[in-house]
């Protein structure tokens, strides 16, 4: 059954709106946006990214209330969430309110003067809601597009990420490196040196992008040898043949 409410203001607008945008818009029509603590707004200045959702929507008789949960990523790699109420159950005009968490807005929501027979018209794929999944990974502010451009120098497969890839990660301000594991390579049977490592950057525009070094000395003379691939999977297939070649 459709739920009949107003999704004018949550429609994707022709050109994506930025985190400060999305915000402004939303404080601007929340009733109680001076109730926001400071420090959640000053959290929310460092926004990359942004995401918005309808939780539940209930209505009966002409009265209608929708709640929807607006995310933000931060730059230290954290999330922060805002919930809107939506209802028009107390002047028949529309009004939103504003808060910090589910709490608060289960509260707000149980004042509405809607009747208390009235289904509840939940989403079951969105509720009960889980909290939004963070990054995958622990990420530390550094010189890292430098770090990208580095790694990407050293690599000597032909077949490395090129001028796109270098481009994104020119904009990366937060990187991670860690061992990857897994399947083994048949390269531990014949004695060879192999590693892998997942060096995984976080891009100004809240993105995740990962390179994947393999390290290893399956070369003629035994040098020690990097090569850089944009997946898992490739850097894998890429240590199988270079095992094969040599075994």
């Amino acid at each position: 059954m459709s739920v009949p409410y107003d999704t004018e203001a949550y429609e994707p607008h022709e050109s994506p709106e930025s985190p400060e945008e999305h915000l402004a818009r939303l404080l601007g029509r929340a009733l109680n946006s001076f109730e926001l603590p400071d420090d959640v707004l000053r959290q929310l200045d460092s926004a990359l990214a942004h995401d918005s959702s309808l939780h539940s929507a209930h209505h009966s008789a002409g009265l209608h209330r929708e709640t929807y949960r607006h995310t933000w990523l931060l730059a230290d790699g954290s999330a922060l969430t805002l919930w809107e109420l939506v209802h028009n159950t107390l002047s028949g005009a529309t009004q939103h309110e504003v808060y910090v968490d589910e709490d608060e807005l289960r509260a707000a929501t149980g004042r509405l003067p809607l009747p208390p027979a009235a289904p509840d018209f939940e989403l079951p794929a969105l509720a009960p809601q889980s909290p939004p999944p963070g990054p995958r990974h622990a990420y530390v502010p550094d010189d890292s597009a430098d770090h990208a451009r580095r790694l990407l120098r050293r690599a000597e497969n032909p077949d490395r990420p090129g001028a796109e890839t270098a481009a994104l990660l020119a904009t990366a301000f937060a990187h991670q490196i860690t061992q990857a594991f897994g399947r083994p390579c048949r390269a531990g049977r014949i004695g060879l040196g192999f590693a892998l490592y997942e060096h995984a950057f976080l891009l100004r525009d809240g993105r995740e992008l990962s390179l994947w070094e393999a390290e290893h000395t399956a070369t003629p003379d035994g040098r020690h040898m990097c090569e850089v691939y944009g997946s898992e999977d490739a850097a894998r297939e890429a240590m199988e043949r270079r095992a094969a070649q040599v075994s």
